[in-house]
């Protein structure tokens, strides 16, 4: 005979009832997991508040989510080649020709082949196999003394080599991006040993070692060290749009033009652009990315802050590069200055260019 407790008997009677209740074929609803949101993981040498704007106004139009990681192109290179094919990056950006080929030759960019960036983008201002596309440009030239010289002085870059410009010029190091991708435009346009024997004249020109930055050397002509400078255009007219009431009296007392290399043979522009990493799982995200930083959105918040200039023309200019003279540009491809990278710094080496 099984004795029930009162307690034994009240816990059958609550399962019998509960499992009366149940339908053991009937399943209960999930809620649906919400979809992962992309992510793009962008390697950037620059540092604007206005690129960081323009990126979530991509964020908010794609529904993406943006990872930017910044630092100079040289340490970006570093760092990616440390990670391998580990490596979480999907665009790069930098400023100059010369460092997208050096992530190029690195084996960190990918071929982009792109009916949309092929039209934005003339063919000059791309790498030849679509490894690389310009953003915005930017020219190298010649701030100089408007008391001493004139635009008719300095027509063209040999003119820098004349004897009567010793000890009137002042400029950084050889080593420097923008002076390499210039030697290599000089190398392909006249070849090596002519190459070597302007830059040995600059050298003998030189007012001071090479030191500094371009805004270094434009002060310098204000302080009256040299008269002459080699520098990128927007480095001027930033002072210009400064708010500091010292950097708008070096912009006035200076002045800034852009030579030829012989009359009518267009003058060297440069750019900041964008490659698409080897390491990139989404090729066609990276492809939308890059065609929203060449719309006239884009181009506008590339530019307003740097003081580039912008790759469409249709696209205003930024205030205060009104002030830059009009130029022609060079046909030649940018490639060339990759191309002729190694060769221009045997030759400033040469020339004692530090």
């Amino acid at each position: 005979m099984t004795l029930r407790t009162p307690l034994f008997a009240g816990l059958s009677l609550l399962v019998g009832a509960v499992a009366a209740c149940s339908n053991p074929t009937e399943t209960t609803d999930a809620p649906e997991a919400a979809a992962p949101v992309p992510t793009l993981t962008l390697y950037s040498s620059r540092h604007y508040d206005s690129d960081k704007a323009l990126f979530a106004m991509f964020e908010e139009q794609e529904g993406v989510k943006l990872d930017v990681r910044e630092a100079k192109a040289e340490q970006l290179i570093e760092t990616m080649k440390a990670e391998g094919d580990q490596s979480p990056a999907d665009v790069i950006i930098t400023a100059d020709a010369g460092s997208l080929w050096r992530f190029q030759e690195a084996g960190l960019t990918q071929v982009l082949e792109s009916e949309a960036l092929s039209a934005a983008v003339p063919e000059k201002y791309r790498s030849a196999d679509g490894a690389w596309y310009g953003l915005a440009r930017r020219l190298r030239g010649i701030a100089y003394d408007p008391s001493r010289w004139s635009p008719e002085d300095l027509p063209t870059w040999d003119t820098l080599a004349a004897e009567d410009k010793a000890g009137e010029i002042c400029v950084r190091s050889s080593s420097n991006i923008y002076n390499l991708s210039l030697m290599g435009e000089i190398i392909h346009r006249y070849g090596s040993e002519a190459a070597q024997a302007w830059a040995t004249s600059i050298v003998g020109n030189m007012a001071r070692n090479p030191q500094g930055g371009d805004t270094d050397q434009i002060r310098a002509i204000a302080a009256g060290e040299c008269s002459l400078a080699i520098v990128n255009h927007y480095y001027w007219v930033r002072l210009g749009a400064s708010s500091t009431e010292a950097d708008q009296q070096v912009a006035a007392s200076t002045a800034f033009l852009v030579p030829e290399f012989t009359a009518g043979s267009g003058s060297h522009v440069n750019i900041t652009g964008a490659a698409v990493a080897s390491t990139a799982d989404d090729p066609a995200l990276a492809e939308t990315f890059m065609t929203f930083l060449l719309s006239e959105t884009g181009q506008t918040y590339l530019t307003t802050e740097t003081k580039e200039l912008p790759l469409l023309d249709t696209t205003a200019l930024p205030e205060g590069v009104e002030a830059v003279p009009e130029f022609t540009a060079s046909d030649v491809n940018l490639g060339v200055y990759g191309e002729n990278q190694a060769e221009a710094q045997r030759l400033f080496d040469l020339a004692g260019w530090n």
